[in-house]
């Protein structure tokens, strides 16, 4: 059988992410027929990831909603995994999504919130991240604010969440050094899946030290999104044998498609 898709999110207290979470999980099923498509969280949320895992009988595709290979990447959810082993089943984690291109959904939903119309020609931007405790992580984050900066000719400066410092010292920073490279309005790129309490800790701050900046949304279930689970899965699956004997005919959506479009 083909393997189920098992997504795992990170979770949280805000019902908003649930939510997301699940149109994410809602349009890849719609993109793969065939795919049985699961939804996991790995705190906050139920079903918890080992609980998902228990409940799947064959094997497993896990790919992480996730856009920063972190401690979750690196040590958590490989441990769960493991917990969770059972003879006779495969169970393949992917990267995480953020290794697929997302530039241009970030910039489509700077778009959205309005950064092409006269009045932002010269804004300048915060891409605004979680933050981890593995510098590996938030090179990740500054390497896509380069290709976002790259992209749309901006400056683009980099924020995280969980480091914003006493008063807000790296976000005033930014705001600062966005200025002073000629931005006379900001507006800030949330690299989140969802709004939630972390969006909105950063654009409080945001109000504080640049009022009226331009807020885009959170990338949610945005194509470019849904194209890097199909995309991840379609790798992962392909390198078992097993998995590749049982791939679906071509009504469905074929894993050169996606390296196609990466």
């Amino acid at each position: 059988m083909t393997p189920t898709l098992l997504l795992v999110a990170h979770g949280s207290r805000d019902a908003r992410f649930p939510a997301t979470a699940g149109r994410v999980r809602d349009a890849v099923a719609a993109t793969l027929p065939g795919v049985g498509v699961r939804l996991a969280y790995l705190d906050l949320n139920a079903p918890l990831v080992g609980d998902a895992l228990d409940e799947i009988a064959g094997d497993c595709v896990v790919v992480p909603l996730l856009f920063a290979a972190g401690y979750h990447q690196k040590i958590d959810l490989p441990a769960i995994i493991a917990e969770h082993d059972r003879p006779g089943r495969v169970v393949i984690r992917s990267e995480v999504i953020g290794t697929f291109p997302l530039a241009n959904a970030l910039a489509e939903r700077l778009c959205e919130a309005g950064l092409g119309e006269p009045a932002c020609r010269r804004a300048g931007i915060i891409l605004s991240a979680v933050g981890s405790s593995d510098p590996a992580a938030d090179r990740h984050v500054r390497r896509r604010a380069i290709e976002l900066s790259t992209l749309l000719n901006r400056p683009v400066e980099v924020v995280f969440a969980t480091k914003l410092g006493p008063r807000e010292h790296q976000l005033r920073s930014a705001v600062r050094r966005l200025r002073a490279a000629g931005a006379d309005r900001i507006a800030m790129s949330p690299y989140f899946l969802s709004a939630g309490l972390l969006t909105e800790r950063v654009e409080a701050a945001l109000d504080v030290h640049a009022p009226g900046a331009l807020v885009a949304g959170p990338l949610g279930a945005h194509r470019d999104i849904i194209d890097a689970v199909c995309h991840h899965y379609w790798t992962a699956a392909s390198t078992r044998t097993a998995f590749a004997q049982d791939a679906p005919t071509q009504e469905s959506v074929s894993a050169a498609t996606f390296v196609a479009r990466a």
